[in-house]
C-alpha cells in the first residue's frame, strides 16, 4: 500500500494547475445514459472515481474510453442494455447512485446497489427515492439493492421539495426529469457549481431547464436527448486545498485554471486569517507571511463555506494565533481527522458538531493515517507545515479526489515522495 513521505516547513512557491472537477465529472458521465450514442467529456480528471464510473457504465453495456494525457472521457451508450449497478463497484463510490435517475428515465427500470464511499456520516438517498416515487416510479428495496421501475412508459413531472439541499439528489432528479412527461419543479434545490455545470450539459443535449444555480429549478421534459460534448468546470475543492496549502506554509502560489467566483467563501476566510488572495488574469494568487490569525467557520451548502474544505481549514487554524471554532453542519461524522492532527501536536477539543482549535507554535512530523478523502488532504497540509518528517498512510483516499497531488506539490518546492 502506498504512502506519502513529507518533510515539512518549506514554503510553497510557484504556479499550480487545477484539474477538472471530479464532483462535476461523475454526474456528467451518468448523464450520458440519457442519450444513445457517443458523448465526450473534456477536462475529466485522471482519478480512481472517474475510472470506477467508467467501469460501471461498461458493466451496463456502454463503451468507455479515457485518455489521461488529454483528460478526455468518451462514453458510447448505444449498446447499454443492462440497467444494473452491482455492489462490487458501487460500494467504493457513493456517486454511483447518480445512474439511478437516468436509467429509470430512459430505460424504464434500474437496479442499483445502495451506495458506499467515504465514511463521513449518514448520507441517505431517501430524497432521491421519494422524488422518483412522486414522478411515478415504483420503488423496492431488496437485498441491499434499490429496484426502481416506471409504472407507465415514462416518468411524469412533479413538484418536489427537498427538506435539505442535496447535491446528488438534485442532480439525480434533474436528470430523471429531463426525459419525464410534463414539468418537474425542484424546490430548495442544491445551488453548487457542479449542479449548474450538469444543467448546462443537459441543456446542450436538448433538455429544457431553468433556474439552475438557484433554489428553484424547473425542468420541462422532452421525448429524447442527444449525446453531449462538454468541458467540465475546474475542481473548486482542489483549488481551495492548494490555496490553504499556500497559507499554511507561508507560501506564494498562483492557482491556475480556476473560477475565483466558485471560491468566494474560502477566499473571504483566508483573507481574514491575514493571507493575500487576489484574482489575476492568470488565476488566483495566494500569499501569506507569518502566523495566521484565528478565524471561526461554519460549513453550509453553497454558496457558504464548503464542508469539503473544513478539514483543510482546521489544519490551518492549528497553526494560528488564538482559538477558533469550527462548526460542521453538513455531515455529523466529519471530524475523524482530529485524532490524527493531535498526533502531530494539534490542540483540538470536540463538542458534538463543533471543534475548538487552539493554535500551537508548530505542528510536529508524525505517522498519520487518512480516514477519508478530505481528511487525507488535511493531513498532507499538516505535514507540509510541520517540523520534521511525516508519513501519510492510506493515500488511496487522496487518489480518489486529487490528480497527481504529490507531483503538483513537488513543482511548488515541497519535499514529498510517494513510497510503497
Amino acid at each position: 500500500m502506498e504512502k506519502l513521505l513529507i518533510r515539512g516547513a518549506v514554503p510553497l512557491k510557484g504556479a499550480v494547475p487545477v484539474s477538472g472537477s471530479k464532483n462535476a465529472s461523475l454526474p456528467l458521465m451518468a448523464a450520458a445514459i440519457l442519450a444513445g450514442g457517443r458523448s465526450v467529456l473534456r477536462g475529466a480528471p485522471a482519478l480512481r472515481d472517474v475510472l470506477t464510473m467508467g467501469a460501471l457504465l461498461e458493466q451496463m453495456g456502454a463503451r468507455f474510453h479515457f485518455s489521461p494525457g488529454d483528460c478526455l472521457a468518451e462514453i458510447d451508450t448505444a449498446g447499454l442494455n443492462r440497467p444494473l449497478a452491482d455492489y462490487e463497484l458501487v460500494k467504493t463510490m457513493r456517486a454511483s447512485v447518480l445512474v439511478l435517475g437516468p436509467l429509470v428515465a430512459r430505460h424504464g427500470m434500474a437496479k442499483v446497489s445502495l451506495p458506499g464511499g467515504c465514511a463521513i456520516g449518514a448520507r441517505p438517498i431517501n430524497l432521491h427515492l421519494a422524488g422518483l416515487e412522486k414522478m411515478g416510479a415504483a420503488i423496492e428495496l431488496e437485498e441491499g439493492y434499490v429496484i426502481a421501475k416506471t409504472r407507465g412508459k415514462r416518468l411524469k413531472g412533479a413538484s418536489l421539495y427537498f427538506d435539505l439541499p442535496t447535491v446528488t439528489g438534485t442532480e439525480n432528479l434533474m436528470m430523471a426529469a429531463a426525459l419525464a412527461k410534463g414539468v418537474t419543479v425542484l424546490e430548495n434545490a442544491a445551488r453548487e457549481p457542479e449542479v449548474v455545470d450538469l444543467a448546462t450539459a443537459l441543456s446542450a443535449m436538448g433538455a429544457r431547464i431553468e433556474g439552475a444555480g438557484g433554489s428553484l429549478i424547473e425542468i420541462e421534459g422532452v421525448d429524447e436527448l442527444r449525446p453531449y460534448s462538454h468541458d467540465v468546470i475546474p475542481d473548486r475543492i482542489e483549488a481551495a486545498t492548494f490555496a490553504v496549502a499556500a497559507a499554511i506554509t507561508g507560501g506564494d502560489v498562483l492557482i491556475k485554471n480556476v473560477r475565483p467566483e466558485h471560491l468566494d467563501a474560502v477566499s473571504i476566510k483566508l483573507r481574514e486569517t491575514g493571507a493575500s488572495v487576489k484574482k489575476t488574469p492568470a488565476g488566483l494568487k495566494v500569499k501569506a507571511e507569518g502566523r495566521p490569525r484565528s478565524v471561526n467557520i461554519t460549513t453550509t451548502p453553497y454558496p457558504g463555506f464548503p464542508t469539503d474544505v473544513q478539514a483543510q481549514f482546521m489544519t490551518l487554524m492549528c497553526t494560528a494565533d488564538g482559538t477558533s471554532t469550527i462548526n460542521e453542519t453538513v455531515f455529523e461524522n466529519r471530524f475523524m481527522h482530529v485524532p490524527e492532527l493531535k498526533r502531530m501536536g494539534a490542540d483540538i477539543e470536540l463538542q458534538g458538531g463543533m471543534a475548538a482549535v487552539r493554535g500551537v507554535p508548530a505542528l510536529k512530523g508524525a505517522q498519520v493515517m487518512a480516514t477519508d478523502l478530505r481528511a487525507s488532504a488535511c493531513l498532507v497540509l499538516a505535514a507540509l507545515a510541520a517540523e520534521g518528517e511525516s508519513i501519510v498512510h492510506r493515500i488511496y483516499h487522496l487518489d480518489r479526489g486529487y490528480e497527481q497531488m504529490e507531483k503538483k506539490l513537488l513543482a511548488l518546492g515541497a519535499d514529498v515522495q510517494r513510497i510503497k
